[in-house]
């Protein structure tokens, strides 16, 4: 068989497989849905699931009374649990999962390090000077009006967009173009610069329930997610994906190396910029809406790319779908590892992330870009 028959029959499984990981994540949110620390029967999710889609009558609970003539706001609280408690949480899971993960990619191949992600460039610790701003300083005893009202997600916010404007304005120290290393190493100058002020600001608070919801925070949690919160990550998801579909042969040539690029008629300093800010804002959306999740923009596609390569029209679905995954069911195992209680997601994804990490680490057949394309 030649060599062309056998790349076409590698793309042909790998577009199987984007088939394959969007299945299993449908399933996923349908079955994650019906895991809980309160027992509900499980004809019961889905028919709750399945009216609030669709408005459709369908069977009866064990009261016997059919969904549709059935207020479960007011007659009990079954309904609350399924569909404003486990279903906002698992699709922000999905949500959050695809936000990281195809950041990670994207910033690997626009920095050319197999270690950049939203952590390592320092948009995450800006994120948490932010939030620990906001909640041990309190935004209404410093400002008055729109600004004082604003919630730990908007400071956070705009702590991660400060510390991606900063990183950008120390690459371009020097003068010439934004080259990989710079950006790296302003993104560690950043990230230890924001880790100081949030430990001081930490250090100097006097308020202990403060301290409690910033150490939350900073460890992760899907607590916070309702539906009015979807629509923001949601759509960012959604069109930061189709962006980057549309990118993924320029992406592809980054990982030849900044002269292959640049022979080929690239303007690196321009893509860079432009893919460095998306993905700025793309974690900082993620970073603000459930705290820090660590190790899911770096461990999934480093996981992914050993399986399918470094191709980015099958990397980028794929990791992406894979993050939703991983994450839904993270959140899961956070919820009902301990009886009555929560791990914060971030500890449990920094303990799954780390064994797997060091094993990709030392896998030698392991390559971050070039000959398995």
């Amino acid at each position: 068989m030649s060599r062309e028959s056998l790349i076409n029959r590698k793309h042909i499984v790998l577009r199987m497989m984007i088939i394959v990981f969007i299945i299993i994540l449908v399933l996923s949110i349908l079955l994650a849905v019906t895991i809980g620390a309160v027992k509900i029967p499980l004809g019961d999710v889905y028919r709750i699931v399945l009216y609030n889609a669709t408005h459709f009558k369908i069977g009866s609970i064990e009261t016997g009374i059919l969904i549709g003539d059935l207020d479960f706001a007011s007659k009990g609280t079954m309904y609350e649990i399924v569909w404003n408690v486990r279903m906002p949480r698992v699709m922000m899971g999905a949500i959050v999962g695809v936000l990281l993960a195809m950041c990670g990619v994207v910033m690997q191949a626009t920095v050319q390090n197999p270690l950049a992600d939203p952590y390592i460039l320092g948009i995450s610790s800006g994120a948490s000077l932010g939030a620990t701003f906001s909640i041990m300083v309190g935004a209404s005893a410093i400002f008055t009006g729109f600004l004082a009202t604003m919630g730990t997600a908007f400071w956070a916010f705009l702590g991660a967009l400060g510390a991606m404007a900063l990183v950008m304005a120390l690459a371009h120290i020097g003068g010439g173009r934004i080259t990989s290393a710079k950006l790296v190493l302003a993104g560690c100058v950043v990230g230890s610069l924001c880790g100081a002020f949030t430990n001081i600001i930490v250090y100097i608070g006097q308020d202990a329930e403060n301290m409690k919801n910033v150490t939350y925070w900073l460890m992760g949690s899907m607590t916070a997610a309702r539906w009015h919160n979807l629509p923001l990550p949601g759509i960012c998801a959604a069109a930061g994906l189709l962006f980057f579909l549309t990118q993924l042969r320029t992406m592809n040539t980054l990982l030849l190396g900044d002269e292959a690029a640049i022979t080929l008629g690239i303007d690196l300093g321009k893509r860079r910029r432009i893919y460095m800010l998306i993905t700025s804002l793309l974690s900082a959306v993620a970073v603000c809406t459930c705290g820090i999740v660590g190790f899911v923009g770096l461990m999934v596609p480093h996981i992914v790319r050993g399986f399918v390569g470094s191709d980015h029209r099958f990397l980028l679905p794929i990791a992406a779908l894979s993050g939703g995954i991983f994450l839904i069911w993270t959140d899961v195992l956070a919820r009902v590892v301990m009886p009555n209680s929560e791990i914060p997601i971030g500890v449990i994804t920094s303990a799954i992330g780390a064994p797997i990490f060091v094993y990709m680490m030392i896998k030698k057949s392991y390559g971050f870009g070039g000959g398995d394309r």
